[in-house]
């Protein structure tokens, strides 16, 4: 019996690191609601005394976040089954208002994109379907600012809009305009659910404040910005952060916190326990404040030093590529891996050891070389041409590096769902990012030293390392993204001394960077940040080997540093790489009928 295996696309939700399943649809596309979860978990809250607003994925994102399927015809378009999800969709909330649920948030994010403004004509014949048979409908978007689609939202038939003032706080103005005319009520992100950072209150009071003096107290909601979802659960189990860096930080539990102070300020309380509230934050927000002025005033001014000129190669491709030929000797169709091998049990036991205490740190590196020497001679033996150490010293791709560069804290439990039962635990950049000492020479190195095959580098890239790190909130990404470069950098020039020709650099959330919201200025921004981080990471005189594993980016990677002399037979090779996704899980209580194959 013959099985047909179809890998299903699990792209990251919007700009997150969120994944979720793509959802494959055609013209025979049949839904059903296999059953309602939603009202489900409202009675259960209910049954326990607690008044719950159900929050549902909205059918206009659903749809446009789905793909065509393999039998779908050329020109089929997901927002064309518009009218055959419509039905579940007034049962489910028909179902929530039986229930006795008053609000229902419908989660509508594809409304920060251009892209919503294509669908206007869909949102009208949506919402005017939902809204009579729904509780009351809080039109929720976030990680992004609604832009010229306001203006047709704010005429939908809900009754509530919910805007991300983190992301786009300059949206709240505009918005209070919009919907001033209407009985629209206002809900406010103003504590943000994407990073893990203390709310300042006092600038989220003022806020919410133009907003109750536009509209009313009545017509005003304050909220997180997004989903919690997105932030670690509490500081509460953080027991080795100092009392300094827990004041900075803000998790789940104290961010719901921090969104019922700011509402009862706004509401007039005088409960002393909420103006003792309010005090704290304002002294440790100044505490963080003053710790930010104090920057790494040489990284600063290296970033600060570059220069158009160093954006210039000193040969053409063709020249560096004829030099690579002749010092690598590789095959015209060379075979290599992306990199990491397995991490097995007695890895992962080998540096729990050494964590305890258990295991010497000489006892750790005898057990690490011997990885790496049975990794190097398994690659030899079945003939791969450009080898790899394994990586069996790292933890995690870009907790390793962060551990060895200076401006990162990291936590003991502040996991984050990244799908499914997978959980991440992201590193905190808190100051200016630096590379005190070389951080993988030592091991590829070694791993050289037990082969006569030319040994790849590899490096975590900076664009990846921003992404799947909690970032600072006071300066730009840009900056960050520059730091980290040039740490990378110095990284790469210590692997080229030590011999290295061939340099890996691995950027799997690459299409993180440059997705998300994108209206022209934000896209503008993004790249080039992306662009820059490449140009940073490589020496002058490095080539972009435009082999196996090479992702293309334009334009070309090269330095921030002084000119280097034209290159030589010791010049090596830089890959650059993109990884695929290959995880899955379930979107929401909508599924497809299954489809005979």
């Amino acid at each position: 019996m013959l099985y047909e295996l179809r890998l299903i696309a699990f792209p990251v939700r919007f700009d997150s690191n969120y994944h979720f399943v793509v959802p494959e649809l055609s013209e025979s596309t049949d839904f059903k609601l296999n059953f309602n979860k939603p009202v489900e978990e409202f009675n259960e809250a209910k049954a326990l005394g607690i008044a719950t607003r159900p929050v549902i994925l909205g059918p206009i994102t659903y749809l446009w976040l789905g793909k065509a399927a393999k039998d779908a015809s050329a020109d089929f378009s997901p927002i064309s089954l518009l009218p055959k999800i419509l039905p579940l969709y007034k049962q489910l909330l028909t179902e929530l208002k039986a229930a006795g649920a008053e609000w229902v948030q419908v989660d509508e994010p594809v409304l920060v994109l251009d892209a919503g403004l294509q669908l206007e004509s869909q949102f009208n014949t949506a919402y005017a379907e939902l809204a009579p048979v729904a509780p009351k409908i809080l039109l929720t978007t976030y990680f992004g600012r609604l832009d010229s689609n306001l203006n047709f939202v704010a005429k939908l038939p809900v009754a509530g809009l919910h805007i991300d003032l983190d992301r786009a706080p300059a949206q709240l103005e505009p918005t209070i305009a919009a919907v001033k005319p209407t009985t629209l009520t206002l809900s406010l992100g103003l504590v943000s659910g994407r990073n893990i950072w203390k709310t300042d209150l006092s600038a989220a009071i003022k806020a919410g404040q133009t907003a109750v003096d536009g509209l009313g107290a009545e017509r005003v909601i304050t909220a997180t910005s997004s989903s919690l979802l997105h932030t670690p659960v509490t500081l509460v189990s953080e027991k080795k952060l100092t009392a300094k860096q827990k004041g900075w930080f803000s998790f789940a539990l104290e961010k719901a916190s921090e969104v019922h102070i700011i509402a009862a300020i706004l509401s007039g309380s005088q409960d002393s326990a909420v103006s003792t509230a309010l005090e704290a934050n304002r002294t440790s927000i100044a505490k963080r404040r003053e710790f930010e002025h104090t920057s790494n005033d040489a990284v600063r001014k290296r970033v600060g030093a570059i220069t158009p000129d160093m954006l210039k190669r000193k040969s053409p491709f063709a020249v560096r590529q004829e030099i690579q030929k002749k010092k690598l000797n590789l095959p015209k169709f060379p075979t290599t891996t992306i990199g990491s091998f397995p991490q097995t049990k007695e890895i992962r036991n080998a540096r729990a050891e050494l964590n305890k205490g258990k295991m010497s740190e000489e006892e750790y590196e005898i057990f690490i070389k011997k990885e790496i020497e049975n990794v190097v001679a398994f690659q030899e033996r079945i003939g791969l041409d450009l080898l790899v150490h394994g990586e069996p010293e790292r933890n995690d791709m870009v907790q390793y590096f962060g551990e060895h560069f200076d401006g990162f804290v990291f936590t003991q439990n502040a996991w984050v769902q990244s799908y499914g039962s997978r959980y991440v635990r992201p590193p905190i950049i808190v100051s200016d990012v630096s590379r005190p000492h070389p951080i993988t020479v030592k091991w590829s190195s070694y791993a050289q030293s037990v082969s006569k095959k030319p040994m790849k580098g590899m490096l975590t890239g900076p664009v990846t390392i921003l992404n799947w790190s909690f970032p600072r909130a006071d300066v730009s990404r840009e900056l960050q993204s520059k730091q980290l470069a040039l740490a990378l950098r110095d990284e790469v020039v210590d692997l080229e001394k030590a011999g290295i020709q061939a340099i890996q650099v691995d950027e799997p959330a690459i299409r993180e960077g440059v997705r998300g919201p994108c209206w022209s200025c934000l896209l503008r921004s993004t790249d080039s940040h992306v662009s820059f981080s490449f140009l940073f990471v490589v020496p002058i005189g490095m080539d972009t080997s435009l082999g196996l594993l090479t992702l293309s980016v334009s334009p070309p990677p090269v330095s921030p540093m002084p000119p280097r002399p034209t290159p030589t037979s010791a010049t090596p090779t830089l890959m650059i790489s993109s990884l695929p996704s290959s995880v899955w899980m379930p979107m929401s209580s909508l599924s497809r009928r299954p489809r005979a194959t």
